[in-house]
């Protein structure tokens, strides 16, 4: 009997995307049953897509159909539990197809390291956060955009920082696009009154300036990397609760 070994996404960062903006628009709001659904089908949307996202490069075309479409109709089934309870949740889904859009556009042209392609897909995870944080009340708060901006700002900063240890370790300028922006973004956090959030980003900035230049390996810059997503993540949670 042959086993069916799981096609999975090798963008490891990808996984902490997927979760933290979730969970943090759904504490941004009110946590309701079916936040449970949302999630599995959620993740399963983003397995769907990455398979997906290979038909553009047009190879191996039965392949990534396959697997495609194996995500994609659970995919469907979990996230009728959250439109049913909240019908209009759907236009975060359409929000997210011109990002996506950007994403096939990318990978079409076997670019998937570029820049912006990386910010389309951060966007994407981030409106996740926002549908979550909507699903209970129908609204969106002022805790729920906070949650946004820092996901989406932590998340670029964690671009910046990875391209500096990996494919642009040689590269100065995004050396100093890292190091700046890690830098500003607390400063800009503290001038808003916004300490708590503020501190947040700040084993961020150790990390890009300490780590820089050093030779870590793969599991050790991944396992850096949980840590310091897990310390935003409950930072974050302290700072809107």
């Amino acid at each position: 009997m042959t086993k069916l070994k799981l096609f999975l996404p090798k963008q490891h960062g990808a996984w902490a995307m997927l979760i933290i903006p979730f969970w943090l628009g759904a504490a941004a709001s009110d946590v309701v049953w079916q936040h449970i659904p949302f999630f599995i089908g959620w993740l399963l949307l983003y397995l769907a897509t990455y398979p997906m996202l290979f038909l553009f490069k047009k190879k191996n075309i039965p392949y990534y159909r396959k697997w495609t479409i194996l995500y994609l109709i659970p995919a469907l089934c979990f996230l009728t539990f959250p439109l049913v309870r909240t019908p209009s949740i759907i236009f975060f889904g359409l929000g997210m197809i011109p990002f996506f859009a950007v994403n096939a556009y990318f990978s079409s042209k076997k670019n998937d390291r570029a820049l912006i392609n990386d910010i389309s897909a951060i966007t994407c995870f981030g409106i996740a956060g926002l549908a979550s944080s909507y699903l209970a009340h129908s609204t969106i708060n002022g805790e729920t955009w906070l949650v946004f901006l820092a996901s989406v700002l932590f998340f670029l900063g964690s671009t910046f920082y990875v391209k500096t240890m990996v494919r642009e370790k040689k590269n100065i300028r995004y050396k100093y696009i890292s190091w700046i922006f890690h830098l500003l973004i607390p400063i800009i956090w503290l001038l808003l009154g916004k300490w708590i959030i503020a501190i947040a980003f700040v084993p961020s900035l150790v990390r890009s300036i300490y780590f820089y230049g050093r030779s870590l390996g793969m599991m050790k810059l991944g396992v850096y990397e949980i840590v310091n997503a897990t310390l935003f993540f409950i930072i974050i949670l302290i700072a809107i609760s």
